[in-house]
């Protein structure tokens, strides 16, 4: 799988898009911000199958429990579905909570959720998405400081994030969410293992857990170079551009430095 680092940092590039495609929402630099936080968190949430992945070291006991959980009923699944031309499996990690199915239960279950439980279900979306952006994004901030620092951090920022945050914006935290987990799965997909997107609703060759992936030369080994010097400084760079871009200030920095670098070779 690819690192945690990477799966979040594409999803927070996402989320501070996100809010200036969206009828109706206004994309203030909070709410840009927020939604960066909620698609980060979300793209890491499909490695919560696995109990020794960075989201499962989140919030210490209970996402590692949650991640024993989900691991035995994602294989439990697996096992149920599977057919016989699929991989023999151990665990559940890369199976149920790697699919669109997936993705489509949960982005649904969040926008339902938080429409019926109002501001405290909304809060607690954006804490636990917080919770594991922040162990995503500042991998070393967050290793030295344990899930309680973690824990912190995330509750200040839900603050602030619920003064910010209008209502229009509270109901598209589904979609966010859902955004996040299918660029976990595209990320998962350009690896040499690939991502059974489609599993177990559409067979392909005779498998129900066909795995997609790029054509061999062009897949990346999760953690090896091409991951290391070339996607996460990519992504990296993509989104501290996009930071500075949600600010007026940004936007007009960035345009005088465009203009002076055209203007050279006028």
């Amino acid at each position: 799988m690819v690192m945690g680092p990477t799966h979040a940092m594409s999803g927070a590039a996402a989320g501070l898009i996100l809010p200036s495609m969206l009828p109706g929402m206004t994309a203030t630099p909070a709410v840009s911000l927020s939604f960066a936080g909620v698609c980060a968190g979300a793209a890491l949430l499909p490695d919560i199958d696995s109990p020794g992945s960075t989201v499962s070291r989140s919030l210490g006991p209970l996402t590692w429990g949650l991640s024993k959980v989900v691991n035995k009923v994602s294989w439990a699944f697996y096992s149920a579905t599977s057919g016989p031309k699929d991989n023999h499996r151990d665990g559940g990690h890369r199976t149920l909570t790697h699919t669109g199915a997936f993705a489509a239960v949960v982005s649904i279950g969040v926008t339902a959720l938080t429409g019926w439980g109002g501001r405290y279900t909304v809060l607690a979306v954006l804490f636990f998405m917080a919770s594991l952006a922040i162990r995503g994004l500042l991998n070393d901030w967050a290793r030295n400081n344990g899930w309680i620092g973690i824990a912190a951090a995330a509750a200040v920022l839900t603050f602030a994030a619920s003064l910010t945050m209008p209502d229009g914006g509270q109901g598209w935290l589904g979609l966010a969410v859902g955004i996040g987990i299918v660029l976990h799965d595209a990320g998962d997909a350009i690896t040499k293992n690939g991502c059974a997107f489609l599993a177990p609703l559409v067979p392909i060759h005779g498998k129900r857990w066909w795995e997609f992936a790029l054509p061999g030369p062009l897949r990346i080994t999760a953690g090896g170079w091409a991951e290391k010097v070339l996607l996460l400084p990519v992504l990296t760079a993509v989104t501290l551009v996009l930071v500075i871009q949600v600010f007026p200030i940004g936007q007009q920095a960035t345009t005088a430095v465009w203009d002076a670098a055209t203007g050279l070779f006028a």
